[in-house]
């Protein structure tokens, strides 16, 4: 729920000049998330003398990992209760005034606020919402922007970016490298990942979404053919040989630093901002959806694959990443600088 409606509010309440900016900053605050997490772990698994399954408080050290996800869930909930409700929302429902006191917040007193509930209010009038009937009728999943947003989505996941931190450690781990290191190599990703990140939030209304994507997909396709390349050779007493080793960890932290500048952000940002407002919720829905499967088809297919053969594997999310390239040129549209009520 929280990854459709996260990016759908951004989009309504950001002035278009800086909507792809705040709109990183849900990838922002998971990257962010995703540190501090891996940070924790370190620190339980040392605490727990380097044992994933040693005695900590009573529970098995990774037991304790799970648990602490409990303090940020309850601080999410309770933060959701002060923001403000979105301008577009209301002006649905009939609240004119309490939209323009929001509008008047986030886009600026010199703003005409007349001109823009009658903008928004106009387009509301004039599109039919798409319902939960429409989309069993068929007729939504007829419309190219949809399957445009599930390609995006599914591109996202199928370059294999989850692996990357799902299964980071064990990775680490599989080519001799000592468990605690291994989660310090970890975070050391997730920071390249931050760095990338903010890249991509300083540029992403400077440059536009569609050029940043391109350039992140060719810099994947460079880090993950690396990557490849270094597992495809034989372990050596349990470890890849020391030239292989030291190009397989520089690879996957360029591979993350090129996705996090570019895909990480822009599909948040694209599927926030790229749908027309009268089918903007149930395609963002879905499309979600999509990337939310994807997600779980390359975590469950790994383990798997990578017995079979991890180089093979890795060449397989590197197509991915190629294919990206021509998607993204053929069927994606810029979305730089528009009002959500000219997409159309």
């Amino acid at each position: 729920m929280a990854s459709v409606i996260g990016p759908a509010y951004i989009a309504e309440v950001a002035p278009p000049a800086y909507r792809g900016r705040l709109g990183s900053f849900q990838q922002a605050a998971i990257v962010i998330g995703i540190a501090v997490s891996q940070l924790v772990n370190w620190g339980v698994l040392n605490a727990a003398d380097g044992d994933q399954r040693g005695k900590l408080m009573g529970l098995e050290a990774w037991q304790v990992m799970l648990g602490v996800m409990v303090i940020p869930a309850v601080l999410y909930g309770l933060l959701s209760f002060v923001i403000p409700e979105s301008p577009r929302f209301l002006i649905s429902v009939g609240k004119h005034e309490r939209a323009r006191e929001i509008l008047t917040e986030v886009e600026g007193k010199d703003v005409d606020l007349d001109a823009r509930v009658t903008e928004i209010e106009h387009a509301m009038k004039s599109e039919h919402k798409s319902s939960f009937k429409d989309l069993l009728g068929g007729s939504f999943f007829f419309k190219p922007i949809v399957w445009i947003g599930i390609g995006l989505s599914v591109f996202q996941q199928f370059v294999g970016i989850n692996v990357a931190f799902y299964y980071s450690s064990t990775l680490w781990q599989s080519v001799g490298v000592d468990p605690t290191d291994s989660f310090f190599y970890s975070f050391t990703t997730s920071i390249i990942n931050i760095v990338g990140t903010v890249i991509a939030m300083i540029f992403v209304d400077r440059i536009g979404r569609r050029p940043l994507a391109i350039i992140g997909s060719v810099g994947m396709v460079v880090g993950l053919a690396l990557e490849a390349w270094a597992f495809s050779h034989h372990l050596v007493d349990g470890k890849l040989p020391a030239t292989q080793g030291w190009i397989a960890l520089i690879a996957a932290h360029i591979f993350v630093l090129f996705f996090a500048l570019s895909w990480g952000v822009v599909v948040w940002v694209f599927l926030g901002e790229m749908f027309p407002n009268k089918i903007r919720a149930a395609a963002l829905g879905v499309a979600a959806a999509a990337q939310w499967i994807a997600n779980w088809a390359i975590t469950a297919s790994f383990p798997s694959l990578a017995d079979w053969n991890l180089s093979a594997t890795y060449v397989i999310y590197t197509a991915f990443a190629a294919l990206s390239i021509p998607f993204v040129l053929k069927f994606v549209k810029e979305t730089k600088g528009k009002a959500l009520e000219e997409m159309g």
